[in-house]
């Protein structure tokens, strides 16, 4: 049997969390790291690998630049720290958009090589086919409507969406299509708490709030954004720490014990066990 394999038998699966359907809410975050894996795992029902990553990470301005191999290696370091938690990967813009074979190559990539048991993909009306096919394959699925970082380039930002009725019937479209589809379970982003009441209401399979009110059947967010280590965030983001100001202060501390030789001190350093310091080196004969 496969490491992957006997990991995955102990794991939260996707029928756990389909069941979860208006039962206790769905506790959901972002990681992208194994140290950071390792710790939320025991809290979480699903560890996203979002292509969120893009910009937590390495600095991007938005999720268009994430590519498959970013989201692979990131998805490995993630199974590699967590044990219990259904671990979900993004794929990212412009590989599933295609053909549907492409979309399937691409989402199998993704699976074989991280071990994980999902892929996401946002719900835009043309690939809600493709979504269809990979599902019909083999390949779990969660879906996600409302407000779609990938399609930032077209909204032109990031901006809370159905607000107005033609949206809010063209997100419930897209819920449908995605369900029809064969989506396990559906994040919601950036809507109102009316739509996303309605949304799940109506929705067979759990819904994912970020953004999203409490009406949602779960909740995920941004683990660095929960964490405070933006100097700003989301309005929609509760800020369970302050990251930032902790890493902030410790680099300063450490700073200024290197500047003064405080570290290392005694404790952090190496000492030989054949000379004292100061004596002289003493020459070993060759051979």
């Amino acid at each position: 049997m496969s490491a992957h394999a006997s990991t995955a038998e102990s794991r939260i699966s996707v029928r756990d969390i389909r069941l979860r359907k208006g039962q206790d809410p769905l506790v959901c975050l972002t990681a992208y790291t194994a140290p950071m894996a390792g710790l939320m795992d025991p809290y979480c029902d699903i560890l996203l690998v979002g292509d969120s990553v893009g910009m937590v990470v390495h600095g991007l301005p938005s999720t268009v630049g994430v590519t498959l191999d970013m989201m692979i290696l990131h998805g490995q370091a993630v199974m590699r720290g967590s044990r219990r938690a259904l671990v979900v990967v993004d794929m990212p813009f412009g590989s599933c958009e295609g053909a549907p074979e492409v979309a399937f190559a691409n989402a199998v990539r993704v699976l074989q090589e991280t071990g994980a048991q999902a892929v996401k993909i946002e719900c835009a009306p043309a690939v809600i086919g493709n979504i269809r096919y990979l599902v019909d394959r083999g390949v779990p699925v969660m879906g996600h409507v409302g407000l779609r970082p990938q399609a930032v380039l077209v909204e032109g930002g990031f901006r809370a969406r159905g607000r107005e009725a033609e949206e809010q019937n063209q997100i419930l479209a897209e819920m449908r299509g995605a369900v029809d589809a064969g989506v396990f379970a559906l994040v919601v982003e950036g809507v109102a708490e009316s739509l996303a009441t309605e949304l799940t209401a109506q929705c067979p399979v759990p819904t994912i709030g970020i953004g999203a009110s409490a009406a949602c059947d779960g909740q995920i967010l941004v683990t660095e954004d929960m964490l405070g280590l933006f100097e700003s965030s989301p309005r929609f983001v509760r800020r369970y720490g302050d990251l930032r100001g902790l890493v902030a202060s410790a680099v300063e501390r450490y700073a200024k014990d290197v500047s003064t030789r405080r570290f290392p001190g005694h404790g952090e350093t190496y000492f030989s066990t054949r000379r004292k310091a100061g004596a002289p080196l003493v020459d070993i004969p060759a051979g």
